[in-house]
């Protein structure tokens, strides 16, 4: 019996098999997260964007916004704590969106409750008559429930917490990004591939 030594084509065999598994794994996304001012959904005061580029968090933003229409319903403030001498020399949300498209260009939308998310985006773009890319959203809660139907519930907080990510200040725009981002890496990490 001969054996043969091939030292060099095994390791490119094992190299090669290596980084087409790494590449599985890897996603790009932007997590984003509104809050609002009122119960129109284009009255968007806040934002929280971060981005995950090779399956790590890479870039985040977050500002203020002043809403259209301008005033704050208790019932939102009561949620995120925002009031309107908070936005009321912010920008409006074309010149916060102009610092937030080349961030996200590219990449899948992910957002916890993709619909509210989606829903703000679309009407705002509506409200100023901008043009919407149809922008691609991904949705936690929903992959949350098939990744971890053992949870008492799928809150932002409940199942950021079993991802191993304490939220700090629960409706503050880039922290809910921030879990969402920690969310999507675990329950989109090994089911798509984002490039």
């Amino acid at each position: 019996m001969i054996n043969y030594y091939i030292p060099d084509k095994i390791y490119f065999i094992k190299s090669y098999f290596s980084e087409k598994l790494h590449k599985h794994h890897m996603i790009n996304f932007a997590a984003i997260d509104f809050e609002t001012a009122n119960r129109n959904g284009s009255s968007v005061c806040a934002v929280g964007v971060v981005i995950v580029k090779d399956g790590e968090i890479s870039d985040k933003f977050y500002s203020l916004i002043q809403p259209e229409p301008n005033y704050y319903d208790y019932r939102n403030t009561e949620v995120h704590g925002l009031v309107a001498s908070d936005t009321d020399n912010e920008q409006v949300f074309p010149y916060v969106w102009e610092k937030i498209e080349p961030l996200i260009e590219g990449l899948p939308l992910v957002a916890h409750n993709a619909k509210f998310d989606q829903g703000c985006l679309k009407k705002v773009f509506q409200v100023y008559q901008m043009d919407y890319p149809n922008y691609h959203f991904y949705c936690t809660v929903k992959a949350s429930r098939k990744h971890f139907p053992q949870l008492p519930n799928h809150q932002l907080h409940t199942v950021s917490a079993h991802c191993g990510y304490e939220m700090r200040a629960h409706h503050e725009a880039l922290d809910d990004a921030y879990a969402c981002a920690i969310i999507g890496m675990k329950v989109f990490g090994e089911t798509m591939l984002f490039m």
